[in-house]
């Protein structure tokens, strides 16, 4: 072979040995969930997923990093998840949650190794639990068993439900923790209720320091629709004495003890009414009762209050694609933050005892989610894991944040993915890519594809580019209700002045443009099918098409009225203005409609609406429905077939590509 072609055979290889991810491959790249360091700053446990396609899902264990030698191993194993670990305050035992009896229980284990016992033995399983400081007892809250009254009526008629009258509460529940558990079930420990009735529905909790009460918050009922009832209370665990300890409206969630035992801190809405797209603030009550004083006035974003610590109070925050951890001054309202620098996104940070170290959980442009841990001081990250090395050998797109002006002047902020070998002489289709909430949030930071498989789109010589939309959480309140009563509206004004961004920058074939989506993101793909002809491709996930049909099936009732500022009977104009089906007379666009078949948040007849609507218009419409899946569809297999579908649809109408897949058939 002449030195020419054996180093053309060495250019080649540099450049195409490295390949892009399949959906298979990046489906079943391992991943970390949540990460705990121990109260004596020893030990980091943490949970990495990994997918099991034999059994279909996605499974989660428990390891653990050293801290002193830097060694990692492995816990707990098994077909079953091992979730959301809690460290004893002597750092000796982590209590966690898995369904290795089919409901989820607590068990415990040594950090160490060795076999996991089981504690609770809950008829309908265990939610939310915590040590108590003296690491005597957990607390946990759970339905219970079912009432007799419940089990007698289903055995004379039948099952049926009563819609808003079968609720199964959660309450507090209280068992012991001895250093031994029996093998034997019935030797066990027993749980005793510390709250009961009708009343109200636990959510959150949290133990005083001398583990004499806890303080919890609860709703009227479990309905999702009435987050908005939450109060403060505090129970005594001697004698079960209750007292509520803010009355003005909520929601209040989230009591954390200030380190004295004598205040308590909370996420409010600080008396004035509750909406989905306004800050919450952190406020803080006696433990005895007295009134509350709110703290973060002055603070323009949601913080998710983390723990309260000897120098301040810790919280978490999206500063817009980044988040973060700051430290609260009670005395003074002053905030810091502690985590940095920009582009970080930090979730889950955990402290030592004294507060002066920290671990969580941060992914970057550059990395994909790692456990890591810090002093609290001077933020200089540690990366315990080193998951992003399986992506080594796989070539990458690249993500940068751009900002542009929406037409009616709004600064508008997105993620760009870039192919690998991106040529700026080149003009690309584009694919838009649309996150849900409204409230939610693109990021810079590198995960693996889900739903939409974006690797495989930039590899095959797409941008894509993913809008963070007016209604986006991390650009603070005013933002986040710029869609109020402009649903739809203002957000495909968001998105196409993203698009005419970048065909103005000579970066876009104008003529090959897609969108797709998933919850609001699916909405406002929706929108895109029928109010544009600017579009070549759209696929709808789990998408609202119709607001009034969407009003009387969801479960979450009050975001419409919250939104819309209306009832449909009250002001169906604002109904129609605002739906995807009301401009279907105008639709052209190919249309993908992907939904699970028994969600309750976007419930499918929102599909089969905009599905007949298409088909009647003559417009190429696809629906595919996955069967026994809710709002999210969250089991591997499924997974696979959502981004083949996606993938299959947009080669065809943007590349002009038939498709070959079986997943199509």
């Amino acid at each position: 072979m002449c030195k020419v072609s054996l180093l053309l055979l060495i250019l080649f290889c540099a450049i195409g040995c490295a390949q892009t991810p399949t959906i298979d491959q990046s489906l079943s790249m391992q991943s970390v969930q949540s990460a705990e360091i121990s109260p004596d700053g020893r030990y980091v446990a943490y949970t990495v997923q990994q997918t099991n396609w034999e059994d279909d899902e996605f499974v989660q264990q428990l390891w653990i990093a050293m801290l002193s030698t830097g060694e990692r191993y492995q816990l707990t194993s098994g077909k079953k998840s091992s979730q959301s670990p809690k460290w004893s305050p002597d750092s000796k035992r982590i209590a966690f949650a898995s369904e290795r009896d089919s409901k989820r229980q607590i068990y415990l284990i040594s950090p160490t190794g060795g076999e996991a016992a089981q504690l609770t033995s809950e008829d309908n399983g265990v939610d939310a639990f915590e040590w108590a400081p003296d690491a005597s007892a957990i607390a946990y809250t759970s339905t219970g068993p079912d009432p007799k009254e419940k089990k007698d009526r289903k055995e004379k008629y039948g099952d049926f439900e009563i819609v808003n009258g079968d609720y199964s509460m959660l309450h507090l529940w209280l068992i012991k923790a001895p250093a031994e558990i029996p093998a034997d079930p019935k030797q066990r420990p027993k749980a005793e209720a510390l709250t009961a009735g009708d009343k109200f529905s636990v959510r959150d909790f949290s133990w005083s320091p001398d583990s004499k009460r806890i303080a919890f918050s609860a709703t009227r009922d479990p309905d999702l629709g009435s987050s908005g009832t939450a109060q403060i209370y505090v129970v005594n665990v001697a004698d079960k004495f209750l007292k509520k300890l803010v009355e003005a409206n909520g929601p209040h969630n989230g009591p954390v003890w200030s380190p004295d035992g004598r205040q308590i801190a909370f996420s409010t809405a600080n008396g004035e009414k509750f909406y989905f797209y306004t800050n919450s603030r952190i406020a803080v009550v006696p433990a005895d009762g007295g009134e509350m004083r709110v703290l973060t006035a002055a603070f323009d974003e949601d913080p998710r209050l983390e723990d309260w610590g000897p120098d301040g109070i810790y919280f978490g925050a999206l500063q817009k694609t980044s988040s973060h951890v700051f430290r609260l001054d009670p005395a003074t309202l002053a905030v810091q933050r502690v985590s940095g620098p920009d582009q970080l996104f930090v979730s889950g940070a955990t402290f030592t005892r004294d507060h002066r170290t920290m671990a969580g959980v941060v992914s970057g442009p550059d990395r994909f989610g790692e456990v890591f841990v810090s002093p609290v001081k001077d933020f200089a990250p540690k990366y315990l894991t080193n998951l992003s090395e399986q992506w080594k050998d796989f070539r990458l797109a690249t993500r940068e944040v751009i900002r542009w002006n929406s037409t009616d002047g709004t600064p508008i902020e997105g993620v760009l993915v870039k192919p690998a070998d991106y040529d700026a002489s080149r003009k690309y289709p584009l694919l838009v890519v649309i996150h849900g909430g409204p409230t939610g949030i693109d990021t810079p930071a590198r995960r693996a594809d889900r739903y939409y498989p974006v690797e495989r789109f930039a590899a095959k010589g797409a941008l894509i580019l993913q809008p963070n939309y007016r209604g986006s959480a991390g650009y603070g309140a005013k933002f986040r209700a710029l869609n109020v009563r402009n649903l739809g509206i203002g957000d495909y004004q968001d998105v196409i002045s993203g698009v005419d961004f970048l065909i103005g920058k000579g970066m876009v074939d104008r003529d090959r443009v897609g969108s797709m989506g998933w919850s609001e993101g699916g909405y406002i793909s929706a929108f895109i099918t029928t109010y544009s002809d600017r579009f070549k491709a759209v696929s709808v996930g789990a998408g609202i098409s119709d607001w009034s049909t969407y009003y009387v099936n969801t479960d979450i009732h009050p975001f419409t009225r919250q939104y819309l500022k209306a009832t449909p009977w009250d002001d169906p104009e604002i109904y129609r203005k605002t739906s995807p089906i009301f401009y279907v007379n105008q639709a052209k666009t190919p249309t993908l409609i992907q939904h699970g078949d028994q969600d309750k948040r976007v419930p499918p007849p929102n599909a089969f609406e905009l599905y007949q609507a298409l088909k009647d218009r003559g417009v190429p419409v696809k629906l595919i429905l996955y069967k026994g899946f809710g709002h999210p569809i969250n089991k591997p297999k499924q997974q696979r077939a959502v981004m083949e579908h996606n993938y299959e649809w947009f080669s065809r109408y943007i590349w002009g590509e038939e498709p070959q897949a079986a997943a199509t058939n």
